[in-house]
């Protein structure tokens, strides 16, 4: 690998480590938000996950969903008196309990921005900004002067708001074709804009010409981000778990939705707007029978399903190198794709799974740990003089992908910091490092593996996936273990 020390690529906005909830199965209640369990503060937040949360830079967050958010009415989750709606997306209860000033709250002891993803599937653009009135206006009208009656006559201070979720899918509520989508998203910023003219507006989008093109016609002038989707292991009816083979054939397919996104925005003229990359994640989650035409009848076949997403052998070092190589791919592309979100954080397909004695770190999370806080902020160039590539076979077909995916940095502290990732599950690889315009004298190698690809973090074995560290006497060339994520630090 070799890397040019001087040669600067782009800055990584710290929002590519943002995080995404919404009110699914356990995310928040019995999740992040438990008011009676022992582990939670005075406002009913788990302290272990806020402190989980805080370690791995998590600076924004997106909520309230995701499908749910396009049938709910955030006046059902204000005020001191609340009562139960039926969550049309899930087909749930939903007690609205966790409303907009819990979120406030827990960003606030996160020390995270807020990111409010709103109705526009049954919900209008009046309701949207009267949504924006509550949370950012002084006093101003009705909405404003309920927040200051519910005890906060401080404004929120929303930043991020995006218009819709999936808005161009069949399965969401409140579907829409792609002129329907432009037009809508147009009048709603209008709004929104005149409620708070320094809000940063998203609208849901896909890496397709026709919906974007429509966008961006109508609504480009209003955005500062469009949002976009990925999830690669597409099982939600199904819960059939990619096996580690199936998800390195996934990462021949990383940068794809990008590249199409990024096209259409710049053909169109609109490079002010950057990419949000607000729901991502190797696995798309387990919920049967819902998202279909024919509806299930019975619990047990669309709701008792979704207990398996919190079964932690699922989350192997195959979520856990897929991971890694994703971010790898934000970083690479950090000029454009500014926000990333990832999902969830809490429960289901999250990094952290909850039960009531405490918490299980699993391994997707270590790659956050590991790459908010040893990477650098300025991507440097580097690259590879000779390819190593190994056959896969994903779910679709045999694929060739590259043995190694790389990423060289530069932190505020002078140091550079290499991420190496080897996605072979069984042979280590060697990697000769040279830096033009660094002499580096000391190294510090932290590595994440499991004893095998299968390997995962549980209630009573929470560290089988887990970071290690080691110094290094000679650092000119670093063999890395099979299925292994790394990060080298190299001092002068």
């Amino acid at each position: 690998m070799k890397i040019q020390y001087d040669r600067v690529l782009a800055k990584r906005n710290p929002m590519l480590y943002g995080q995404f909830i919404e009110h699914f199965h356990r995310q928040i209640y019995g999740g992040l938000y438990s008011p009676d369990s022992p582990l939670s503060d005075e406002k009913g937040f788990r302290k272990d996950v806020i402190e989980a949360l805080q370690q791995i830079g998590t600076n924004v967050i997106r909520w309230p969903g995701g499908c749910f958010v396009s049938a709910y009415h955030w006046r059902d989750g204000i005020g001191p008196t609340r009562s139960p709606s039926f969550d049309k997306a899930w087909r749930v209860e939903e007690p609205n309990t966790f409303g907009t000033a819990e979120f406030y709250e827990l960003c606030k002891a996160i020390g995270s921005e807020m990111f409010v993803c709103s109705n526009a599937g049954t919900g209008t653009p009046e309701e949207m900004s009267d949504w924006l009135e509550y949370c950012n206006l002084n006093y101003e009208g009705k909405n404003a002067k309920a927040r200051i009656s519910h005890g906060y006559n401080t404004p929120f201070g929303v930043k991020y708001f995006s218009i819709g979720n999936e808005n161009y899918g069949s399965w969401e509520i409140g579907a829409y074709t792609a002129t329907e989508w432009g037009k809508l998203v147009a009048e709603s910023a209008k709004m929104l804009l005149r409620v708070d003219p320094d809000i940063e507006l998203s609208a849901a989008a896909l890496p397709d010409p026709e919906w974007n093109m429509e966008l961006l016609k109508h609504a480009g002038l209003y955005l500062k981000w469009i949002s976009i989707h990925q999830y690669w292991d597409m099982i939600h009816n199904t819960n059939d778990l990619a096996s580690y083979e199936q998800c390195m054939a996934y990462t021949t397919d990383l940068n794809t939705s990008i590249d199409k996104t990024l096209g259409i925005l710049t053909a169109t003229g609109n490079t002010h707007i950057k990419i949000a990359f607000d729901e991502w994640n190797l696995r798309g989650w387990y919920h049967p029978n819902v998202h279909t035409t024919a509806q299930a009848s019975n619990k047990e076949d669309y709701l008792t399903p979704r207990d398996k997403n919190d079964d932690n052998s699922a989350y192997t070092m195959a979520d856990t190198v897929f991971t890694a190589c994703f971010l790898n791919t934000l970083h690479r592309y950090a000029k454009d794709v500014q926000m990333a979100n990832y999902a969830p954080a809490v429960n289901t397909r999250g990094l952290i799974f909850t039960h009531e004695k405490g918490i299980v770190k699993r391994g997707t999370y270590h790659v956050f740990d590991l790459f908010y806080n040893q990477l650098g902020d300025t991507i440097i160039d580097s690259w590879h003089p000779e390819t190593i590539t190994m056959q896969v076979t994903g779910k679709d077909g045999v694929h060739e992908t590259e043995v190694l995916d790389t990423l060289a940095t530069k932190r505020s502290d002078g140091k550079v910091a290499l991420s190496l990732i080897n996605k072979h599950a069984t042979s280590p690889i060697t990697v000769p490092v040279s830096i033009s315009g660094f002499d580096a004298s000391f190294a510090v190698l932290f590595t994440i593996q499991g004893n095998g690809i299968d390997d995962y973090n549980d209630i009573g074995q929470p560290e089988n996936i887990r970071i290690m560290e080691q110094e290094l006497s000679t650092f000119d060339a670093i063999t890395l273990p099979p299925h292994s994520v790394n990060v080298l630090v190299l001092s002068r």
